[in-house]
């Protein structure tokens, strides 16, 4: 899998850029601020349809302009794919795959698959519980389009329910809606917490082997999935989950009534990460963390791997410059396989330690 091309109009600081990729590994250098975040920002759109670093797709258009363009060139799964993304400062995006709109992020789902790994995620263990459900949620997407399907329902049908506990002091009549918001929130909801419980399973058998090889055999890495309590067996059936995410949801509904909040429901998940069976988040130093967090990351690209067949792109920023020698050496270990992109500063010495295509990138254009 690799993207061979990229054509940029207007995205972030470029008005226009076209760029050709080394299939093995794409080195991009320059000062801060100059755009190289915003390339790989690009290349996992085409990938996630999302930012990892702003809310909405008009943060991603030039300054003074309405729209937005990216188009990628695509080889994966043995077949060529131009994928299209134009974005609009108002109003819908458009998202083609050879010239066929997609409609929903789930026909996206399993065409190109990228793993971004920036600075911020190496507080990917610290932080709160959010950060780790948008690491599942990107991952899974990207390999099952019913969870897609499934994560894009959930999310607008929690909007409404919010917004009914809001409003419904104001309008009680709003309330004759709840049971139907909540029946259908538990029907997606059991899909989502299903395909998250396999995920983690297959990530706990991945990660615990990078994470001992990592930390040279001193520690030991496991995975908890912390879902809505009623349920006993988060891998069972969707239809087995329903009843105990309904039995939830009435225990807390005078409690949402009173919070105006949603209380109940996989919006609520966490992933916990267990160093010799301790709390990561809690007892784990900052060498720990940012190792913990490196082995989710490779772990998720070999749970890729292993479930299509092919390494997926991957994608670091500016990561490599964060780290320790130590670890720095395991990570170029073990991404040898696949098409990768490294950004860093051109003084870093990690561009010293690597040879293939280079980039040099100023003031959002491409100097090399």
């Amino acid at each position: 899998m690799m993207i061979q091309t990229l054509t940029l109009d207007f995205f972030r600081n470029y008005t226009h850029a076209e760029l050709q990729f080394s299939p093995h590994l794409n080195l991009i250098y320059g000062n801060n601020a100059q755009g190289k975040t915003n390339l790989l920002e690009a290349i996992a759109y085409l990938s996630t349809a999302a930012s990892h670093r702003a809310r909405y797709d008009r943060e991603l258009i030039c300054f003074g302009v309405d729209r937005g363009f990216i188009q990628g060139e695509i080889s994966a799964h043995g077949r060529d794919f131009t994928l299209e993304a134009a974005l609009q400062r108002t109003g819908g995006r458009q998202l083609t795959a050879n010239g066929v709109r997609l409609k929903t992020l789930a026909s996206l789902s399993g065409i190109f698959q990228t793993v971004l790994f920036c600075p911020e995620d190496l507080t990917l263990i610290k932080d709160g519980a959010a950060v780790r459900r948008r690491f599942l949620d990107n991952c899974i997407c990207q390999l099952r389009p019913k969870y897609a399907t499934a994560l894009t329902e959930y999310r607008k049908l929690h909007e409404h329910k919010t917004r009914i506990l809001r409003d419904w002091g104001e309008k009680p009549s709003l309330l004759a809606t709840l049971d139907d918001f909540n029946l259908r929130m538990a029907q997606t909801g059991a899909v989502i917490i299903q395909h998250r419980a396999h995920f983690i399973r297959l990530l706990q058998e991945t990660t615990g082997p990078i994470h001992k090889d990592f930390s040279g055999g001193k520690e030991t890495l496991s995975l908890q999935y912390q879902t809505v309590k009623t349920i006993q067996d988060p891998l069972s059936s969707p239809k087995d989950i329903l009843p105990r995410l309904l039995e939830h949801q009435e225990s807390h509904r005078q409690a949402e009534l009173e919070t105006k909040q949603c209380l109940s429901g996989p919006h609520k998940d966490d992933l916990h990460v267990l160093l010799d069976n301790l709390p990561a988040r809690t007892f784990a130093s900052q060498g720990q963390t940012r190792t913990a967090a490196l082995s989710l990351k490779l772990a998720s690209r070999e749970i890729f791997f292993e479930e299509t067949e092919e390494w997926p792109v991957l994608l670091l920023d500016d990561v490599l410059s964060e780290l320790d020698a130590e670890r720095q050496r395991f990570v170029l270990s073990r991404i040898k396989g696949g098409q990768v992109f490294i950004t860093c500063c051109e003084d870093s010495p990690v561009g010293n330690q690597l040879s293939g295509k280079t980039f040099k990138v100023h003031q959002g254009r491409i100097l090399s």
